[in-house]
Order: structure tokens, then sequence, then C-alpha cells
């Protein structure tokens, strides 16, 4: 676990999920009005409050209140090593988890703008990244900063380990 005074602990959801043949991973989109990385692509969650017993309950509540999916409707299958954004101060616990599909998700449009997902296989395909700007583009969607560093650690682990 990274540590500092200064650094905020929070986490967020990778959710997968099976559609079609092949897996899906599932991104919103940050509302222009929360005033903090607004418009930016990023995976549900948020940060850790006082009320949370941990970081994996931190995860599943904000997930909740951000796109209505339910603690008991997902899967835990791991957790990747934190990483700190660069610019806010936060520290990012990010959860990898398989959620139910079709699932009737509601967002809260104060804090989330949409929600769109992206084949698995996309990521997989190395030449989709852009190392100079380390980011991807899918259909018009930007997915760089914290985000991107987070999807490069879960696809390096899933090109270690095989794929899926």
């Amino acid at each position: 676990m990274i540590a500092g005074k200064n650094l905020k602990a929070s986490a967020v959801l990778i959710p997968l999920f099976h559609n079609q043949g092949q897996y899906h991973i599932l991104f919103t989109e940050r509302s222009k009005e929360i005033g903090l990385h607004e418009g930016q692509v990023c995976f549900p969650g948020g940060t850790h409050e006082l009320s949370d017993s941990n970081l994996l309950q931190t995860v599943l509540r904000e997930t909740e209140e951000e796109i209505s999916l339910k603690a008991e409707d997902v899967e835990i299958l791991g957790e990747l090593d934190d990483i700190t954004t660069l610019t806010s101060n936060y520290v990012i616990s990010p959860f990898v988890a398989f959620m139910l599909h079709p699932y009737s998700l509601n967002i809260n449009n104060i804090e989330v703008e949409r929600v769109f997902s992206v084949p698995l296989s996309f990521f997989m395909d190395k030449s989709n990244f852009k190392q100079d700007s380390y980011e991807y583009e899918y259909k018009g969607h930007i997915i760089w900063g914290a985000t991107a560093r987070i999807l490069r650690q879960f696809i390096d682990l899933l090109t270690a380990e095989g794929g899926a």
C-alpha cells in the first residue's frame, strides 16, 4: 500500500462482463458538474470515507452511488497494485470484478455523464495503446491518466498470465 501524509485514499472498480462471446470493461465518464476531473473517462469509484471499514467497501459503496451496480451483483476477482494520481494526490486501490450482464444501470447524473463499455480484446491488441501519450482512444473516448495506468497494469497482468 502506498501511504503519505497528503495522499487521499480511494478505490475504483474495473467491472468486467461477458456479452456476445467476448469480455468487456465498463467505464464511466465523469459529469462536468463534479468539479474534479470533469469529463474524464474513469472507472466507477471514489474517496474512502470514515464510515467505510475498508477500501473494498469504499468501492462497492461508490459504485452503487454512481451507477447503481449493487455489491451483491458483482464478484470480486482480485485487487491490483495501488497507484497515485499525478495532480490530485489520490492513492487509488483498483479492484477487478465480474458483473452480471445485462444489468440495468441507473447513473447518478451529478457524478456521471455516461457509461460505456469497451471489448477487452481492444486493450489486448498492443497497437491500440499510444505509448507517446499513454492513452487509448476508443470510438471518441480518450482513456488516459490514472485510468490508463490502471488499465495497463491489468492488461500486463493478463498478458503475463496467458491472456483472457
